[in-house]
């Protein structure tokens, strides 16, 4: 009788523990699945490939971005093609970045494929680098073709004048996250972000965020464009901490110029 006491005590403790663990482990699955990603702590990029499956390409892609771009071979590229005719409709603080979406109706044509400007973002300090120098601001320009192909412009900001293209945008930062508001941008004011000279490097690589899909086409302008200390100073407070992803291996991928 004594015995048979001890084995049931001992049977209900053990079921009691296993309960407990199970309790715990689910509750750890809980929290991580409710961690959002983002630059900052448990969601920040060293974490994202383990926050959800769809996210693994950001810690087992070999072809990510942002890289330290050193060209490694110099070959005639052919001209970009913008032809730029909508205008941007909305802004919004998507929580990562100000993102500026666009009407239907921009295009850029490289090596004879077209791709649709959808929208525009910025990110400080840039994400890639040209040749180990980093810069005050980068603009990621996202085209994509009718089969979903991406190719991203991205044009760099050195701290310096005020920048009277930016300043637009600037003054319509939305208050709220994932809000949109109106935004009254033409296809001129959004294509005179660019340089002028529109020489470039260019490399496939990946989204820079989440789910870091590669297979992405990246064009990135040689001539900087200009951005006052107070304009990035503005675009940094919004979130209160850097929105750029730390440079990723380039595994001798090859790097046009």
């Amino acid at each position: 009788m004594i015995f048979k006491s001890i084995f049931y005590s001992f049977f209900i403790l053990v079921f009691f523990i296993g309960c407990s663990s199970d309790e715990h482990k689910e509750e750890q699955h809980h929290e991580k699945e409710h961690i959002h990603w983002g630059y900052t702590g448990k969601g920040a990029p060293e974490h994202w490939g383990a926050l959800k499956p769809e996210f693994a390409m950001c810690s087992k892609g070999k072809m990510q971005t942002p890289i330290n771009i050193i060209p490694t071979k110099d070959v005639r590229l052919r001209p970009l093609h913008f032809d730029y005719q909508a205008p941007a409709t909305t802004i919004i603080n998507n929580g990562h970045s100000i993102q500026v979406n666009v009407a239907p109706g921009s295009t850029l044509r490289v090596n004879g494929v077209t791709y649709e400007l959808k929208q525009f973002h910025f990110h400080t300090p840039s994400e890639n680098h040209v040749v180990n120098h980093e810069f005050a601001l980068e603009a990621h320009f996202v085209h994509a073709t009718h089969n979903g192909d991406l190719a991203v412009v991205a044009v760099m900001f050195e701290e310096g004048r005020e920048n009277r293209a930016l300043q637009k945008i600037w003054s319509h930062f939305p208050k709220q996250k994932n809000k949109e508001i109106p935004i009254n941008l033409s296809e001129r004011e959004i294509f005179s972000l660019m340089p002028r000279i529109k020489d470039y490097f260019t490399f496939m690589g990946s989204l820079t965020t989440p789910p870091c899909s590669e297979n992405v086409k990246w064009i990135v302008l040689k001539t900087p464009m200009s951005i006052s200390s107070e304009q990035v100073h503005k675009f940094f407070r919004v979130f209160g901490h850097p929105n750029n992803r730390p440079i990723q291996p380039t595994n001798n991928r090859v790097i046009y110029e």
